[in-house]
C-alpha cells in the first residue's frame, strides 16, 4: 500500500476532467444554440460557415438596395403617369384649336391653358425626387439636343434621318396637279419655259405643235415652222398661252406682268403657282413644323430651296433645344462586387424642352396642327419612358423573389453547419452529467481506499 501515488484516485480525477471539459462544451453549445463557438470547434466548418454568413448578409442587403430601387422606379413612373395626362389634354386642345370653328378668343384661351400644363411639366420634372435625388430633370450641365424632323402633313413627303440631319424629299409636282399646302388649295401651273421647251421638243422631232388652236408644222428643210395654210410662222409663248403637242396639254402661266416681277404665282389666279414655288412653300411649313420646341429653329442646308426656283429634294439642318441628358443609376442588387450584379435605370430629362413641346403655340390654325405632331411624339416619349420603368420593375421583382430564395437556402445550408441539434446535444449533455457524478464517485472511493493505511498505524 502507498500513499505517495494514489493511481487510482489520479485516474478517476484525469477523467473526471474530460468528462468535466466536454460537459462545459455540451452547457456552451446548448445555452448558445450554436455547436461551433469557437474556432477549435470546427476549423473547417467555422471558415465555410463565415463564408455561407458574408454571402447571406450581402444578398439581404441586395435584395433591400433592389427594393429601394423599385421605390425609385414607382416614384418616377407615377410623376409621368399625370405627364402623360397632361399632354393628353394638350393633345385634345391643340386638336381643337385647329379647327376652323373657333375665334381668336377661343384660341387664346386654348394657347393659355397650355401655357399652363407646359409649366406644370417643368414643375413636375423640376420637383419630383426620391430620397433627395431628382429622377426627371436629367442630370449633368445642359446641353444642345436635336429636335426631330415633321413632315407638316403635307402628301407624300420623305423624312430620311441621317443624325444632325435630315434628307427631305417631297412629291414630285408637274402642271395641273393638285396639292394643299398650310391648308390651302393650290394647282400646279406651267411656266413659260415649260411650254416653250415642248415647242423646242416637238420642234427637233420634225412633229407638230397647237398653240391656242392654231397647228402648227415643222418643215427641216426651211428650217421654220409652218401654219395651217403652209404659211412661215415664228412660235413664241408668253404667258395665258395655251400649248398641245396632242398628248400634253400647257398652259403658260401670267407671270412676272405686274410690279411684283416674276415670283411663281399666277398674275391672275394666286391659286396657280409653278412647282418650283410650291417646293419652296412646302419647304418652309416643313422647317416651321420642324422648329417645335426648339431653342435654334431648323434651317434648309446651304440656303438651298428658299425661293421659287426650290427643288424636290434637300437637307434639313435639324433644330435644337437645350435640356441635361438623362439620369443613370445603378442598383447592386448581389453579394459580390461582380458588374453583372448592377441593374441600370435610366430616366431621359422629362421637362418640356427634353419632351420637344417647349413653348409651343396653338394660337393659330396652322400652329395647332403641326402642334399636334409635336404633343404626338412627347407622348411616344413618355409611353417608352414609362415602359422602359416597368420592364424595370418587373426585372427588379424578379430579382428580388430570386435573392430571397438564395438567401433562404444559404441559411439553411449555414444552419446545418452551425447550429447545435438540441435534441442529439441532450443525449452528450445527459451522458457527461452521468459521467460526472461517477466520476466524482470514484474519486471519493480512491481517496477512501488510503484510508486503511491508517489502521496499520495503530
Amino acid at each position: 500500500m502507498v500513499v505517495q501515488h494514489n493511481m487510482q484516485a489520479a485516474n478517476a480525477n484525469r477523467m473526471l476532467n474530460v468528462t468535466t471539459s466536454a460537459q462545459s462544451k455540451s452547457t456552451e453549445k446548448l445555452s448558445s444554440g450554436y455547436k461551433i463557438n469557437r474556432a477549435a470547434d470546427d476549423a473547417a466548418g467555422l471558415t465555410i460557415s463565415e463564408k455561407m454568413r458574408k454571402q447571406i448578409k450581402g444578398l439581404d442587403r441586395a435584395s433591400t438596395n433592389a427594393e429601394d430601387g423599385v421605390s425609385a422606379v414607382q416614384t418616377a413612373e407615377g410623376a409621368l403617369t399625370e405627364v402623360h395626362s397632361m399632354l393628353q389634354r394638350m393633345n385634345e386642345l391643340a386638336t381643337q384649336s385647329a379647327n376652323g370653328t373657333n375665334s381668336n378668343t377661343d384660341r387664346k384661351a386654348i394657347q393659355d391653358e397650355i401655357d399652363q400644363l407646359t409649366t406644370e411639366i417643368d414643375r413636375v420634372s423640376e420637383t419630383t425626387k426620391f430620397n433627395e435625388t431628382y429622377l426627371l430633370k436629367g442630370d449633368g450641365s445642359e446641353k444642345d439636343h436635336n429636335v426631330n424632323a415633321h413632315d407638316a402633313g403635307l402628301d407624300g413627303v420623305t423624312l430620311t434621318d441621317k443624325g444632325d440631319k435630315v434628307d427631305v424629299t417631297l412629291k414630285t409636282l408637274n402642271a395641273g396637279d393638285k396639292v394643299s399646302i398650310a391648308g390651302k388649295n393650290y394647282t400646279i401651273g406651267s411656266s413659260v419655259d415649260e411650254a416653250t421647251a415642248l415647242v423646242t421638243k416637238q420642234q427637233k422631232a420634225n412633229g407638230t405643235i397647237t398653240v391656242n388652236g392654231e397647228k402648227y408644222t415643222y418643215d427641216a428643210t426651211g428650217n421654220t415652222w409652218k401654219d395651217s395654210k403652209n404659211g412661215n410662222a415664228t412660235i413664241k409663248i408668253a404667258g395665258g398661252d395655251v400649248v398641245s403637242d396632242g398628248t400634253k396639254t400647257l398652259t403658260a402661266m401670267k407671270d412676272g406682268a405686274n410690279a411684283a416681277g416674276a415670283d411663281g404665282i399666277d398674275d391672275n389666279d394666286s391659286t396657280v403657282i409653278t412647282a418650283g414655288k410650291a417646293y419652296q412653300l412646302q419647304t418652309a411649313e416643313i422647317v416651321k413644323a420642324s422648329s417645335i420646341g426648339t431653342d435654334t429653329a431648323a434651317t434648309v442646308k446651304d440656303g438651298a430651296n428658299a425661293d421659287k426656283d426650290a427643288t424636290a429634294t434637300f437637307t434639313l439642318n435639324k433644330g435644337t433645344v437645350s435640356y441635361k441628358d438623362g439620369l443613370s443609376f445603378n442598383l447592386h442588387v448581389g453579394a459580390d462586387a461582380d458588374m453583372t450584379n448592377k441593374i441600370t435605370v435610366n430616366i431621359d430629362s422629362m421637362n418640356s424642352a427634353g419632351l420637344g413641346v417647349k413653348g409651343i403655340k396653338a394660337d393659330t390654325e396652322q400652329d395647332a396642327t403641326y402642334a399636334i405632331d409635336a404633343i404626338a411624339d412627347a407622348i411616344s416619349t413618355v409611353s417608352s419612358q414609362r415602359s422602359s420603368l416597368g420592364a424595370v420593375q418587373n426585372r427588379l421583382e424578379h430579382t428580388i423573389n430570386n435573392l430571397d430564395n438564395v438567401v433562404e437556402n444559404t441559411t439553411s445550408a449555414e444552419s446545418r453547419i452551425r447550429d447545435t441539434d438540441m435534441a442529439e446535444e441532450m443525449v452528450n449533455y445527459s451522458k457527461n452529467n452521468i459521467l460526472a457524478q461517477a466520476g466524482q464517485s470514484m474519486l471519493a472511493q480512491a481517496n477512501q481506499s488510503n484510508q486503511g493505511v491508517l489502521s496499520l498505524l495503530q
